[in-house]
């Protein structure tokens, strides 16, 4: 919980919002996926959720910034406390790399049901994570960090991307 707290920069939940968060996890957590893929001698970790919990977030930030808000930051949560129990020198480093979308990775992971966007190097999933397994590396070997602000030193500038405000292409150029 202090890990969801800190992602959300919250310091105390109400209640109700406990409860609803609580329930989501329940329902969320036997469809969150870890998969261990190998493709010739290069082993990945890959861990999701399904597309229904987009549905399901984007519905709340219609009904409800607040609540999206925290679902969103939930989704997220679940995904990279998985990484990080699977992988705890991702913490340590601050970053899961993303691998180079090979085409026998893309090809492994769309067996999966877990695709890259067409043509691109983003992963169509939002709560979704693809890296190196076991560990290799933080910000340093991420394919994507050309367009990563962390990964460009700048930190202070990352920032959760909204529904309804996705990328036009790879390099972050909006719609």
């Amino acid at each position: 919980m202090e890990g969801f707290l800190v992602m959300s920069q919250e310091t105390r939940l109400g209640g109700a919002v406990l409860e609803r968060l609580i329930e989501l996890w329940g329902q969320w957590l036997p469809q969150l996926k870890v998969r261990e893929i190998t493709t010739g001698k290069i082993s990945y970790l890959a861990i999701w959720l399904p597309e229904e919990v987009e549905v399901e977030v984007d519905e709340a930030w219609g009904k409800s910034a607040s609540d999206g808000f925290m679902i969103n930051n939930l989704a997220q949560f679940m995904c990279m406390n998985a990484v990080q129990t699977i992988l705890p020198q991702v913490e340590d480093a601050g970053c899961a790399p993303s691998p180079r979308p090979t085409e026998a990775l893309r090809t492994a992971l769309a067996d999966l049901g877990l695709e890259y966007k067409p043509g691109g190097t983003l992963l169509a999933r939002r709560y979704a994570v693809v890296t190196h397994f076991p560990f290799r590396g933080g910000c340093e070997i991420c394919h994507l960090q050309a367009q990563c602000p962390k990964g460009q030193g700048q930190a202070e500038s990352a920032s959760i991307l909204l529904p309804g405000y996705e990328h036009g292409t790879d390099e972050g150029t909006p719609n």
